[in-house]
């Protein structure tokens, strides 16, 4: 399966690189917080519309690497919905599957966040991969300082 995994993860990666989703400003965002990865430079604004526990619209604007890029675009399509603690436990989730540490985790089970295991393969970009997700943690948390990978 894992290499399944890896060969899907270049391809999704370089659409969502090319073609980001949700990479938009929301002007009525009720949550807001900047997120930068200074081992690559990906710098990253992520904006959520929360109503009610839930997740009800998110975006994301800045530049960075390609797997940066296709972790935020994957990210912003696979929370639309989900209320804050379904968010809290697939970034924890996440979090496992990018470090190795996914043991108890069914990838298949997980849909297309399953290609960004392929991180997992290239250790120096995990960081990459997570920042979004950090900074999701930390506009759910309402975290008015900039998340940071380091």
């Amino acid at each position: 399966m894992l290499d399944q995994i890896r060969d899907l993860y270049q391809e999704v990666v370089f659409d969502h690189n090319r073609n980001p989703r949700n990479f938009r400003v929301i002007d009525d965002a009720t949550r807001k917080i900047d997120g930068f990865n200074p081992l690559c430079g990906d710098r990253i604004t992520l904006y959520l519309k929360l109503r009610d526990g839930v997740i009800e619209d998110v975006s994301f604007q800045g530049q960075g690497c390609a797997i940066s890029t296709a972790s935020a675009s994957i990210m912003t399509e696979v929370v639309r919905g989900l209320t804050e603690q379904q968010a809290h436990e697939l970034f924890a989730t996440f979090h496992r599957i990018t470090t190795g540490q996914d043991d108890d985790v069914k990838l298949e089970d997980l849909g297309k966040l399953a290609v960004l295991a392929g991180v997992r393969a290239y250790p120096a970009r995990v960081k990459c991969a997570t920042l979004a997700w950090h900074s999701l943690e930390a506009a759910l948390a309402d975290e008015a300082t900039t998340v940071s990978t380091e």
